[in-house]
């Protein structure tokens, strides 16, 4: 029973010897007399009870022991406390975020983690620490992490290799701004990572990624900002894939020194990639034309689904493919291609320069010199298309041939159409064949997305329905 109470007692820290707690209650409790505390205790085995008394709930506890997700960032933490005080009192935790703290050493980490019986991630980003450096420190704390930031920590890659001994499920690794400029072979270990985060350190060349490239589960490597100046897989040649990284799917390498579409090329040689990030290089100076940029890469890489966080639509890919292949078929019949496959020999520099030109070839049909003279640069904009607008469910309306620039978006096209049939464009589906695509009919699906996009020509039909 408590007497002379100040105010604000409510929510007060309190002391009783070594034990710590808050006031959550201050009150009478039915049927003795008086004004009572209660007091939620830092040890959850303090308590006589949980808050309640003879069926009545006067306060809740916190109950730290059922916490999946505890975050002390910035709370000065430096070592694991008394033996077992964290298993006992939050033994529920799976998730841990220690980051920009003042532990000192991996040794302490690997004694907060020990108490963590199920412990799936871990962030000890900003923590300037002490690893070993040998392989005699062993501990199984670790034995089901999944997720494990180590950014800002000073830890080199051998003491990746060294440490990554004792994470024998690890999925995902963020090791971005540590000074890294070595790799070696992880053998024996890191064999069920999924990701990798490299950023933020200055790689000594791309030829450290070969020694990384035989992670079997590998599916995202995030490489921005490495300093890499160029990728080389050299174990394929033009045309085929190599045995590295044969589960990767993403790949960062924006913010580099890449200068030369060759490495673009050799990006096509990895059998799961399908997103990349690739802004911020030298090599995208080289086409001012964003919108062309974009086409030559999705060109370049056969199987690519997004590139910079953008999804590549069908119509997009087969847009993009068609244009490189009438870009540069000058250049290939000039180099010894040839419509004819019996006459077909390009030479091994044109086909270092465009390796999947053969593939398109086989996918379009080779480009002969008819359809090349007098070629207009691509990036020219408001070349007149001569297109063949019909209507094949109304018979009664006669085709009409128009003129209209290439860079005339879907949208002002349906408007156009709109003062000919007097059919709100929103209720215009257009499509168009092509006499180079027999059977085919590409819908033009995207009204914000030019005439050009769908590589139509002169001479196409764009056929309307409604």
């Amino acid at each position: 029973m408590a007497a002379g109470l100040p105010p604000d007692a409510l929510g007060r820290r309190v002391a009783c010897g070594t034990d710590y707690g808050t006031v959550r209650y201050v009150g009478s409790v039915s049927p003795t007399a008086g004004i009572w505390l209660g007091v939620e205790w830092d040890d959850p085995e303090r308590g006589k009870h949980d808050g309640s008394y003879e069926g009545t709930q006067y306060f809740t506890c916190r109950q730290l022991n059922k916490l999946v997700d505890i975050s002390v960032r910035e709370c000065a933490v430096s070592h694991a406390g008394q033996e077992e005080e964290i298993s006992r009192t939050c033994a529920n935790m799976r998730h841990i975020n220690l980051s920009k703290n003042l532990i000192s050493s991996w040794e302490t980490v690997a004694a907060i983690a020990s108490q963590v019986q199920n412990l799936e991630t871990l962030n000890v980003s900003e923590n300037k620490m002490k690893f070993p450096s040998t392989s005699t420190f062993t501990s199984s704390a670790f034995s089901n992490l999944k997720i494990l930031a180590l950014n800002q920590t000073e830890i080199t890659w051998t003491e990746v290799l060294l440490c990554a001994q004792g994470w024998p499920v690890l999925e995902e690794l963020y090791l971005s701004s540590n000074n890294i400029t070595v790799l070696e072979r992880p053998d024996n270990v890191l064999q069920t990572l999924k990701l990798l985060d490299l950023s933020d350190n200055q790689l000594l060349d791309g030829n450290q990624l070969h020694l990384i490239a035989q992670l079997p589960r590998l599916e995202q490597l995030i490489l921005r900002n490495t300093g890499i100046s160029s990728i080389h897989f050299p174990d394929a040649g033009f045309g085929c894939k190599t045995k590295m990284f044969p589960s990767l799917k993403r790949l960062a390498i924006n913010d580099n020194k890449i200068s030369q579409w060759s490495s673009i090329n050799e990006l096509d040689k990895l059998p799961s990639l399908r997103a990349l990030q690739c802004n911020n290089n030298p090599f995208v100076d080289t086409e001012k034309n964003p919108e062309t940029l974009k086409q030559l890469i999705i060109a370049k890489i056969s199987q690519l689904e997004v590139l910079n966080n953008c999804e590549i639509l069908p119509a997009e890919r087969r847009g993009a493919e068609l244009d490189y292949r009438k870009i540069f078929g000058k250049d290939w019949l000039e180099a010894g291609g040839h419509w004819n496959p019996e006459k077909n020999q390009p030479s091994e520099e044109f086909l270092a320069a465009h390796p999947r030109y053969p593939a398109l070839c086989l996918k379009y049909g080779a480009p002969e010199e008819g359809e090349l003279k007098g070629q207009q640069p691509l990036t020219l904009k408001n070349q007149l298309l001569t297109l063949t607008i019909k209507c094949p469910e109304k018979p009664e309306q006669k085709p009409v041939e128009k003129k209209l620039p290439e860079s005339m978006t879907i949208q002002k096209v349906k408007g156009l159409l709109y003062r000919l049939f007097k059919i709100p464009g929103s209720d215009l589906k257009l499509s168009y064949k092509s006499s180079k695509l027999e059977g085919k009919e590409v819908e033009l699906d995207n009204d914000l997305k030019p005439l050009q996009f769908y590589s139509i020509e002169s001479g196409d039909c764009v056929l309307v329905r409604w």
